[in-house]
């Protein structure tokens, strides 16, 4: 599957190259091209600023307008929140990035176009895309920072290309108990809760002892956890039992 390319057309700002580097690195894009950067190119700044993603510097084309750094792309989209008067489809980045992936799937290259810090792309820029892509953000306040665009790019590409289960949850260095281990602390519990006279009157007992049990079984115990209720109930029995000495 071909990545898509991320363009940036005109960036004025070394940083903001190197951010939109380390953005596409993130989620695994390793396809930049710079059209007329400003300061020139090699720039340190964008070097700086990418950090461990300057590999994607050192092999980003360079080009002088727009229609050479796509020329060998099937399809383009246009970043831009600004309306146009342009006949175009208009799509979300989430819808952009699932294109994308059908299409590379199908060996089909496809190229992003990102404009300079600000004014963003011109018409004549967008013409040369076959969609625009908009983000749904404050129209009081639309501009989003080049960085910023190609991490929300990147991170939809992703979503689109890698099976991530929308919650897991995280063991830190143990695993869910057995039920055995659940039913285990559950006896201790009732052990000492029987000791301390909770279950009264007997009428209510067997309800009681009920309620414990489907309580623990909801609770999605690990096993440090259980060991560590067993180890807080020894230690409440034991000192009871000085206490009573």
């Amino acid at each position: 599957m071909i990545e898509p390319a991320f363009i940036l057309v005109r960036p004025q700002m070394g940083e903001n190259i190197g951010a939109a580097a380390r953005a596409m690195l993130n989620f695994g894009l390793t396809r930049m091209r710079i059209v007329a950067p400003r300061d020139g190119w090699p720039n340190p700044k964008a070097v700086a600023m990418a950090s461990g993603a300057g590999r994607l510097l050192d092999h980003a084309g360079l080009f002088d307008d727009v229609a050479g750094a796509i020329a060998d792309c099937d399809y383009v989209f246009a970043t831009t929140a600004r309306p146009r008067e342009l006949v175009k489809p208009v799509v979300t980045p989430e819808r952009a990035m699932e294109m994308a992936r059908a299409m590379a799937a199908e060996g089909k290259k496809v190229g992003v176009l990102f404009g300079p810090e600000r004014a963003g792309l011109e018409n004549d820029d967008v013409a040369l895309a076959n969609a625009i892509v908009t983000v749904p953000v404050n129209p009081d306040f639309p501009s989003l920072n080049l960085g910023q665009c190609a991490l929300l790019m990147g991170y939809e590409w992703r979503r689109q290309t890698e099976a991530v289960a929308p919650e897991v949850m995280a063991l830190a260095r143990t695993e869910f108990a057995a039920r055995v281990e659940v039913e285990r602390l559950a006896d201790h519990f009732e052990e000492r809760l029987e000791a301390a006279g909770f279950f009264f009157p007997e009428t209510k007992a067997a309800n009681m002892r009920l309620n414990l049990r489907n309580m623990w079984a909801r609770l999605n115990l690990t096993r440090a956890e259980v060991q560590t209720f067993h180890g807080m109930l020894k230690q409440i029995a034991y000192k009871l039992r000085q206490q009573g000495e």
